[in-house]
């Protein structure tokens, strides 16, 4: 028996009547930049989540980066402080626009970003934080909005991984200005390929972003401002307006089958599921596990697929020294990324699978 971490046939099946719709339309119309179909997933991505705007772009990464622009925030005397916890694609996004990158260390429980690590972090010359809603766990948005309106930064969400996520009861607009997500296919909305969007209920940060992810320009051939590349394609969101509509559904099933997981899992000394909220939309199931790596062998050999989000806390990449951090500067994100591990969840998934990862989990541990 095979388990994946994923299924995409499985999703494809289920929304194909709408999806080979879309395509026909798209086919028919033949505008394959910002046409129709980028227009009317914009709409209704904008109305799934209660937000006013969607501006959609080409991935995750260039969604964080738009917003950075669009804050004025692109000098490396501009710091922007976010998890150490994270895809190393939430860093791209900070420095690529030119700003100086910064790491706060994660909270042992939910590996969500630490607010005391945080507001320790913070100087005169922070202009941005960006929190990443982990797994689909929403950060205190709430506190965090404070923070940052106390640190005179702009707060950024992360909310790549966190599609349908709220936090006590309010859409993730409530919070801040700019949040941005990722359509890369294993995510709880995925593409067949790369996306992404910034949400905003600011009209006139919509006009702007609109602008900057299209070379700057406004429709026409002429540059006003110094923009990037990156929009959506038209196929993609061909598969995006397809799938929407099934989001809350395949969240719920993300949900219950989490709880078939957590409840499994009781009483197996060597595995620790991370605190969540009711609020979780569960993209993935993660749990710290002793003899990661072994286990991890042992799964594989019995055909269960897993994954580790993340192997290197950003602050120990090559690629981030700037921030001027070594090992054991943050440990609580080092040992995690020592223990955890990602088990097969998807929202099509049978709830026997969960049986039979848990068998093996249970099985290696007794050994």
């Amino acid at each position: 028996m095979t388990i994946q971490m994923v299924n995409f046939g499985a999703l494809l099946a289920a929304t194909k009547s709408a999806w080979e719709q879309h395509l026909s339309r798209l086919f028919e119309k033949q505008q394959f930049i910002l046409g129709e179909q980028v227009a009317g997933f914009e709409q209704e991505f904008s109305r799934t989540l209660e937000a006013r705007h969607t501006i959609a772009v080409g991935n995750g990464t260039a969604a964080i980066e738009l917003a950075l622009r669009d804050a004025g925030i692109n000098s490396p005397k501009q710091e922007v402080i976010t998890s150490a916890l994270t895809a190393p694609f939430t860093g791209i996004g900070i420095v690529t626009p030119g700003a100086s990158i910064r790491f706060a260390d994660v909270d042992p429980n939910t590996l969500l970003i630490d607010l005391n690590s945080l507001q320790e972090r913070i100087t005169r010359r922070t202009a941005a934080i960006v929190p990443v809603h982990l797994y689909g766990q929403p950060c205190n948005a709430r506190l965090l909005k404070s923070i940052a309106a106390k640190a005179g930064a702009v707060l950024i969400q992360d909310a790549c991984q966190a599609h349908g996520a709220r936090f006590e009861g309010k859409p993730l607009t409530a919070y801040s200005p700019y949040v941005a997500y990722s359509f890369y296919p294993t995510k709880n909305l995925g593409a067949l390929g790369d996306g992404g969007a910034i949400l905003t209920n600011v009209k006139t940060i919509d006009a702007r972003l609109r602008m900057l992810r299209d070379g700057g320009r406004r429709g026409g051939q002429v540059a006003f401002v110094k923009g990037i590349n990156s929009r959506l394609d038209e196929m993609q969101a061909c598969y995006l307006r397809a799938f929407l509509p099934h989001l809350a559904q395949w969240n719920a099933n993300r949900a219950r089958l989490a709880a078939l997981y957590l409840d499994a899992l009781q009483g197996i000394d060597g595995v620790q599921p991370l605190e969540t909220s009711n609020e979780s939309v569960w993209h993935l199931f993660v749990v710290r596990a002793k003899k990661r790596d072994k286990l991890r062998h042992h799964l594989t050999s019995h055909g269960v697929a897993t994954g580790i989000h993340y192997p290197v806390p950003l602050h120990l990449m090559p690629a981030y020294k700037e921030a001027g951090l070594k090992k054991g500067d943050l440990p609580v994100a080092e040992k995690a990324a020592r223990e955890i591990v990602s088990l097969p969840l998807w929202p099509l998934m049978p709830d026997s699978s969960v049986d039979e990862v848990v068998t093996r989990i249970r099985a290696f541990y007794r050994q």
